[in-house]
């Protein structure tokens, strides 16, 4: 089974009527909690993240820094809740908050227990740094004023923190500043 592929799969569906397709998309929701939550996203979901940016992101601060106890510090399945919610939803603003709340509650734990290690701070610096090329997108311009005071705010949590982390934040920030100081001003003169 490893070795079918999608083209496969497609061929024998253009075959199916609606009823037949209907079925199986109930199947997928019943045989997974991770298939009824893709399903409920991507039929359900208005676009604007609503309760699925919320389900997600209470996913990611559980790996990383929940309110009550210790974070499991998961990184791994924090970012990988990040792709699926973008995969699955196609949600610029909301990607882009999810992998901006991975830094700020990766940020808050080692301000409040101290140094992680290096593989910690580069996860959090390649999650700005992803977040920081989304926002330059087109797309993803306009969006930037909405993020613009939490971007700011995590320079400053982040100033002194060891392993570079807190200078590269800030480089981040200040790059992502000027660029988005350059698009605004060329889009006030035309």
């Amino acid at each position: 089974m490893t070795k079918v592929k999608w083209p496969d799969i497609e061929k024998r569906l253009d075959y199916l009527d609606k009823p037949e397709l209907i079925e199986v998309l109930r199947d997928l929701f019943q045989s997974s909690k991770t298939n009824r939550a893709f399903l409920a996203i991507r039929f359900l979901d208005q676009g604007d993240g609503g309760e699925a940016l919320e389900e997600y992101r209470k996913r990611i601060v559980d790996q990383v820094y929940p309110k009550r106890g210790f974070g499991k510090l998961n990184l791994g399945d924090a970012r990988r809740s990040i792709r699926e919610y973008h995969k699955t939803t196609s949600d610029l603003a909301g990607t882009i908050d999810l992998l901006l709340t991975y830094v700020e509650k990766g940020t808050d734990f080692t301000n409040d227990f101290g140094d992680i290690n290096e593989g910690f701070y580069d996860s959090l610096e390649s999650a700005l740094g992803e977040m920081a090329n989304l926002l330059k997108t087109p797309e993803g311009i306009d969006l930037y004023p909405r993020f613009q005071k939490r971007i700011a705010a995590l320079s400053k949590k982040a100033y002194g923190i060891g392993w570079g982390y807190g200078d590269a934040v800030a480089d981040q920030v200040e790059d992502l500043e000027a660029y988005m100081g350059e698009q605004w001003e060329g889009k006030s003169q035309t």
